[in-house]
Protein backbone atom coordinates (compact mmCIF):
# COMPACT_ATOMS: atom_id res chain seq x y z
CA UNK A 1 0.00 0.00 0.00
CA UNK A 2 1.36 3.42 -0.97
CA UNK A 3 1.84 6.06 1.75
CA UNK A 4 -0.56 8.99 1.59
CA UNK A 5 0.66 12.18 -0.05
CA UNK A 6 0.46 15.53 1.73
CA UNK A 7 -2.38 16.53 -0.62
CA UNK A 8 -4.31 13.37 0.29
CA UNK A 9 -3.74 14.03 3.99
CA UNK A 10 -5.00 17.62 3.62
CA UNK A 11 -8.30 16.22 2.28
CA UNK A 12 -8.84 13.88 5.25
CA UNK A 13 -11.42 14.60 7.96
CA UNK A 14 -10.26 16.43 11.09
CA UNK A 15 -9.62 13.14 12.94
CA UNK A 16 -8.54 9.80 11.50
CA UNK A 17 -8.08 6.25 12.72
CA UNK A 18 -4.71 4.69 13.45
CA UNK A 19 -4.47 2.80 10.17
CA UNK A 20 -5.05 5.95 8.11
CA UNK A 21 -2.35 7.74 10.10
CA UNK A 22 -0.06 4.72 9.78
CA UNK A 23 -0.49 4.82 6.00
CA UNK A 24 0.59 8.48 6.00
CA UNK A 25 3.87 7.37 7.61
CA UNK A 26 4.24 4.24 5.51
CA UNK A 27 3.81 1.97 8.55
CA UNK A 28 2.20 -1.46 8.62
CA UNK A 29 -0.61 -2.46 10.96
CA UNK A 30 1.43 -4.43 13.49
CA UNK A 31 4.12 -1.77 13.89
CA UNK A 32 1.54 1.06 14.05
CA UNK A 33 -0.35 -0.59 16.90
CA UNK A 34 2.87 -1.47 18.70
CA UNK A 35 4.12 2.12 18.48
CA UNK A 36 0.74 3.50 19.59
CA UNK A 37 0.62 1.16 22.61
CA UNK A 38 4.17 2.16 23.61
CA UNK A 39 3.49 5.87 23.10
CA UNK A 40 6.09 6.01 20.31
CA UNK A 41 3.88 6.71 17.29
CA UNK A 42 5.40 9.56 15.21
CA UNK A 43 2.66 11.99 16.30
CA UNK A 44 0.22 12.35 19.19
CA UNK A 45 -2.36 9.56 19.45
CA UNK A 46 -5.57 9.82 21.46
CA UNK A 47 -7.02 6.62 22.86
CA UNK A 48 -10.76 6.49 23.34
CA UNK A 49 -11.65 3.15 24.88
CA UNK A 50 -10.21 0.62 22.44
CA UNK A 51 -9.95 3.13 19.59
CA UNK A 52 -6.92 5.15 18.55
CA UNK A 53 -7.55 8.53 16.92
CA UNK A 54 -5.14 11.06 15.44
CA UNK A 55 -5.80 14.68 14.52
CA UNK A 56 -5.08 15.30 10.86
CA UNK A 57 -3.46 18.61 11.80
CA UNK A 58 -0.93 16.63 13.91
CA UNK A 59 -0.15 14.41 10.92
CA UNK A 60 0.45 17.43 8.74
CA UNK A 61 2.59 19.16 11.35
CA UNK A 62 4.76 16.05 11.81
CA UNK A 63 5.15 15.34 8.09
CA UNK A 64 5.39 18.97 6.97
CA UNK A 65 6.70 21.18 9.81
CA UNK A 66 6.15 24.29 7.67
CA UNK A 67 2.40 23.49 7.75
CA UNK A 68 0.32 25.70 10.00
CA UNK A 69 -3.35 26.35 10.32
CA UNK A 70 -4.87 29.78 10.65
CA UNK A 71 -6.80 30.38 13.86
CA UNK A 72 -10.55 29.99 13.45
CA UNK A 73 -12.27 33.26 12.64
CA UNK A 74 -9.23 34.95 11.10
CA UNK A 75 -9.12 35.63 7.37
Amino acid sequence: MQPLTLDEIRRLPAVVDLMTAARAFGLGRTLAYELARRGDFPCEVHRIGRLYRIKTSNLLHTLDPSHHTAPVGNP
